[in-house]
């Protein structure tokens, strides 16, 4: 997957970059992240705060869009081998078809999505993030 990081990536805004995610939650599954080093949320600065609520909103808005999920996660993910890291906010589509497949939800959909590793395929997600990125650049153009 190395090679195909920089498709990924969907916008760049406030501090804040937009990627998908390379792990397991599905087509779709977005990450948050601020650009500089930032291990807890209290270290976020003034301008990554004001920016980090209305981003999260968009990012969401345009999952949704794309997507049609039943719902939405947003979650924050911040640990590597129980180590606090980077923070990453994940902005996951839940699908009824994954809900239905696993039999599980919320959290437990996504550690049942761990448990079984299948990451998209890169093609797939090349063509999400060629959809994302205009509703993204849009909703930022417009606020």
């Amino acid at each position: 997957m190395g090679s195909w990081l920089g498709v990924l990536r969907v916008i760049f805004l406030s501090g804040w970059v937009v990627e998908h995610s390379v792990g397991p939650l599905g087509l779709g599954a977005l990450v948050v992240k601020p650009v500089r080093h930032v291990v807890h949320v209290a270290e976020l600065n003034d301008a990554e705060s004001a920016a980090l609520g209305p981003l999260l909103r968009r990012v969401a808005a345009a999952v949704t869009e794309v997507v049609r999920p039943e719902q939405v996660y947003v979650c924050l993910w911040s640990h590597a081998d129980a180590v606090p890291g980077h923070l990453h906010f994940v902005v996951q589509p839940a699908r009824k078809a994954d809900m239905e497949r696993f039999d599980a939800y919320g959290p437990a959909l996504q550690m049942e999505m761990f448990r079984e590793g299948a990451v998209p395929d890169e093609t797939e997600v090349e063509a999400l993030c060629r959809r994302l990125r205009p509703i993204l650049v849009r909703s930022v153009a417009s606020s």
